[in-house]
């Protein structure tokens, strides 16, 4: 046991908490710029942290600032960087559905999707 700053005893454990399935899956995080508090491995629930709710939860503004998504498999494996077809999947969909691609996540789009950021000239 420990104690803490405040006086309070805790107990030292070796348990962390796994991100690992149990199941041999693909799974995708998403780091997020937090700004001053720095940038973060969003927290998901195993069950959902594939990336078909990945890109629906970038799309309903889940992620103040999405940097990159990683896709991982534990049991293959390996690991990699799929901003690239995250944002095209993004782009893609906001066509299909004749909507700008919000806000929240234009940033991470046009970084990601290789398209030169055209940019707007102010008239006075």
């Amino acid at each position: 046991m420990c104690e803490n700053q405040s006086g309070t005893v805790m107990r030292n454990s070796n348990w962390t908490p796994s991100i690992i399935s149990e199941r041999d899956q693909n799974a995708c995080l998403v780091i997020d710029d937090l700004g001053k508090l720095g940038l973060i491995y969003c927290e998901s629930d195993v069950e959902t942290a594939d990336l078909e709710n990945v890109i629906e939860d970038l799309l309903d503004g889940q992620y103040s600032n999405p940097v990159r998504v990683i896709s991982f498999n534990v049991a293959d494996g390996w690991s990699r960087d799929i901003s690239a077809q995250v944002a095209a999947e993004l782009r893609r969909r906001c066509d299909l559905q004749l909507r700008d691609v919000p806000s929240g996540i234009l940033d991470f789009v046009e970084r990601h999707e290789g398209r030169p950021r055209q940019l707007s000239l102010r008239l006075n």
